[in-house]
């Protein structure tokens, strides 16, 4: 006797998100590592760059762990990068300064990453390009902003660091 699995008539958008968000970060991984950079450390050089921030203010914005932001942090300092500094404004706190080295490399990330993105979306028709990244925040922003909890909550997947 044959089990018959129920059709679906809707595209399975999961698949799709997943997918497309697997192979984008795989080239992107790829396009940083020739200059000796994880997205993680891009992340973390851009952002401190932009502002004086703390560990646990950029580990928020770059949606990581408290463990793999001091892991990143530390692989950051042992390269010349950045360094860990007392806070200009709150004397208990410490921020993350970028040296002169991981500014001109941050600078240099940040064009490979922006040439990631443009060649992604350089394979959709022009008109379709705009349409698409309208469409990503308004889910961003909307429906899928916050996770639900759920009794067994879905695993996030995580980049793999070397």
């Amino acid at each position: 006797m044959t089990a018959m699995a129920p059709t679906s008539t809707a595209e399975d958008l999961s698949y799709l998100l997943d997918h497309t968000s697997h192979v984008l970060r795989s080239r992107m991984a790829a396009a940083l590592g020739e200059i000796g950079l994880t997205s993680r450390m891009h992340c973390v050089l851009v952002h401190a760059l932009e502002e004086e921030r703390t560990q646990a203010q950029l580990a928020e914005l770059g949606d990581m762990d408290k463990t793999t932001m001091v892991v990143t942090v530390d692989a950051l300092e042992r390269a010349g990068l950045a360094e860990r500094r007392p806070s200009s404004r709150d004397r208990r706190a410490r921020v993350i300064a970028v040296t002169e080295k991981g500014a001109r490399l941050a600078e240099q990330s940040r064009r490979i990453v922006d040439g990631v993105h443009e060649q992604a979306l350089a394979s959709l028709p022009a008109g379709d390009r705009e349409g698409l990244l309208r469409a990503l925040h308004a889910l961003a922003e909307g429906h899928l902003a916050v996770p639900v909890e759920a009794p067994r909550p879905a695993r996030r997947a995580r980049q793999r660091e070397k």
